[in-house]
């Protein structure tokens, strides 16, 4: 009898403990002691900035139909299949879902274009000399970059023609079929609407394929013709030499490995007393200073916005910009903004966390513009440039 009322006492002890460790545990799970892991929900997106940006622009709406958004970036070389296969395991690498958002809002997304979208197999450069490149991209990357919201590529560049009239053909036939128009055909002028107000783009490089910047008077001639058509003209300019040693802009003819590259501010000044409202240039690889002429932004160039294994990433190679632009119905700047970006060692865009664009391009209006240099102010993050 002693042994079993003995067993009887140690059972109910036993569940007494049992029923108060259960509760401590409860608690200790309320309070968050011991928390169940959400690991397998646990985002992969980076830490947070160390000031946040705004949030990505929204569609114009109703309070905006007396302006347009154009936003653009640089120069875009997706990666190449050619001469050896540069490409992501995955095309939507290319563009982060971070970098996809501050794309959108806009009218107009414009960018410069260096490859083609061809499987055509034959080159038309000797690649085996120095320095000499051509890019070939897949033309199923076309769905990609319209899917980023992209509607008008600048044509009129060195590596357009990389892969020949087929390639060119191509390119321009696939992204057509996806809604994206192309820019700097000779002679040609692109007519858009946004908001009922007309809109039209003129693309100028050096070379005579194109509409070229070296002929000042028929460059004169053509925005005189858009500015009678339209209510806005934009001008896409792929001008200057390249590489870090080019970053400063300069008031004279440029050239390259012998190549006479223009001179960017008269070109485009020029283009702005014909009446262009909005110059974007590209083509060196780098940022370049921006100014305010005539109540005008020129842009001198964006950088590398994307180069996957193409493009170098070195110093500020690296550092570009989504430039964002507000014209009213007149062609008067309203405002804009610096979106920073840098590519990483594989060339793939991403947010500038560290704004180091932005301090670049301070000090690039600084040094060319000294006496009336493109305010960048600070304005909740958003990085603005006024013209007042």
């Amino acid at each position: 009898m002693a042994n079993s009322r003995l067993v009887q006492l140690l059972s109910l002890s036993f569940i007494s403990c049992c029923f108060c460790v259960g509760i401590g545990i409860g608690v200790f799970i309320r309070f968050g002691q011991f928390q169940p892991s959400d690991a397998a929900t646990t985002s992969t997106e980076p830490e947070p900035f160390p000031f946040a940006f705004p949030e990505p622009t929204p569609p114009p709406g109703k309070e905006h139909l007396d302006t347009i958004t154009i936003k653009a970036v640089g120069d875009i070389i997706p990666g190449t299949n050619f001469p050896n296969y540069r490409l992501p395991r995955l095309s939507n690498q290319l563009l982060p879902r971070s970098v996809r958002g501050y794309l959108q809002g806009s009218d107009i997304l414009f960018g410069n274009l260096e490859t083609s979208l061809t499987n055509y197999p034959y080159t038309t450069k000797d690649i085996s000399r120095g320095q000499v490149f051509a890019f070939r991209s897949p033309p199923a990357y076309a769905q990609l970059f319209a899917e980023a919201g992209f509607n008008v590529f600048n044509m009129a560049n060195n590596h357009a023609m990389d892969f020949g009239k087929v390639g060119f053909q191509d390119t321009i036939n696939n992204l057509k079929a996806v809604g994206i128009a192309t820019l700097g055909h000779k002679n040609q002028i692109l007519y858009k609407k946004a908001n009922n107000i007309p809109i039209a783009m003129i693309g100028f490089s050096p070379y005579n394929m194109y509409n070229s910047i070296h002929d000042l008077a028929a460059a004169q001639t053509l925005v005189t013709q858009a500015k009678n058509n339209a209510q806005i003209v934009v001008i896409s300019m792929h001008a200057g030499a390249e590489g870090t040693e080019a970053i400063h802009l300069k008031n004279q003819t440029e050239f390259f490995y012998g190549e006479n590259r223009g001179n960017s501010i008269k070109f485009a000044r020029t283009m702005v007393d014909a009446g262009a409202d909005l110059v974007l240039g590209h083509g060196p690889h780098v940022p370049r200073a921006m100014e305010i002429y005539k109540g005008k932004l020129i842009a001198y160039s964006l950088g590398n916005f994307l180069g996957y294994r193409t493009l170098s990433t070195n110093a500020q190679t690296g550092d570009s910009m989504i430039l964002e632009v507000k014209l009213n119905s007149a062609g008067d700047l309203v405002s804009s903004k610096i979106i920073p970006i840098r590519m990483d060692r594989q060339g793939i865009p991403h947010i500038d966390q560290l704004f180091q664009t932005v301090k670049l391009m301070r000090y690039l209006n600084n040094q060319a513009f000294p006496n009336n240099p493109v305010k960048i102010t600070n304005k909740e993050e958003i990085l603005v440039l006024n013209s007042k």
